[in-house]
């Protein structure tokens, strides 16, 4: 067991990857590297642990599958070139701004600096001084997945957390955010994948 920061710690169970933190949700999830993350508050016990996996061994096989494929998909493009990348840096950083301002004034929240770059783990993020970063591979994604990440993140300036009035904001936003979640889970390996290939 490693400590990640104060108050989260990370544990690794068999091929899984548990998270304990000051949390009050279970959530488990497969990422662009389908690696199987389980997050959970520091009260749970490895009984608890082992059932929700065993419950939940079809939803993970699924998951990690589609993703592996998406990353064997990843494997038959050619990976972005630095020039490409620089253009979609360009791209994004002409159409995401102006996005951002739009829906902050929706969700009523300010915003400090927006960076573009390009990254292999995160889509976008907000920083506690409100300053947002955006992955630049987001030019790649339709524009319907760009401003749910845009939403995404903007919503965090009013709770910096995922807990249901989290996703309960972000669907007053946008209704169908969650088809937008599914796409990024579902296509986002391929993308990020040009970057590690």
């Amino acid at each position: 067991m490693s400590k990640l920061s104060q108050g989260h710690t990370v544990e690794q169970n068999d091929s899984v990857r548990i998270e304990r933190s000051r949390r009050r949700s279970i959530v488990l999830s497969v990422n662009s590297r389908a690696e199987v993350i389980l997050k959970v508050p520091y009260r749970t016990t490895n009984a608890e642990i082992n059932r929700i996996l065993f419950e939940r061994q079809d939803w993970i096989r699924t998951h990690v599958a589609r993703v592996q494929s998406a990353r064997v998909s990843a494997d038959t493009l050619s990976p972005l070139t630095d020039e490409e990348l620089r253009q979609l840096s360009h791209q994004a950083a002409q159409y995401i701004p102006p996005r951002v301002a739009l829906y902050a004034e929706r969700i009523g929240v300010s915003y400090g600096r927006i960076t573009i770059r390009h990254q292999r783990t995160r889509w976008g993020s907000c920083s506690t001084k409100g300053n947002l970063n955006f992955n630049c591979l987001l030019m790649l994604t339709p524009p319907e997945v760009i401003d749910y990440v845009i939403v995404h993140e903007l919503c965090h300036r009013k709770e910096m957390n995922h807990s249901a009035r989290f996703w309960t904001l972000v669907a007053s936003i946008l209704p169908d955010y969650t088809e937008q979640k599914r796409w990024l889970r579902e296509h986002g390996g391929v993308i990020i994948g040009r970057l590690e290939a």
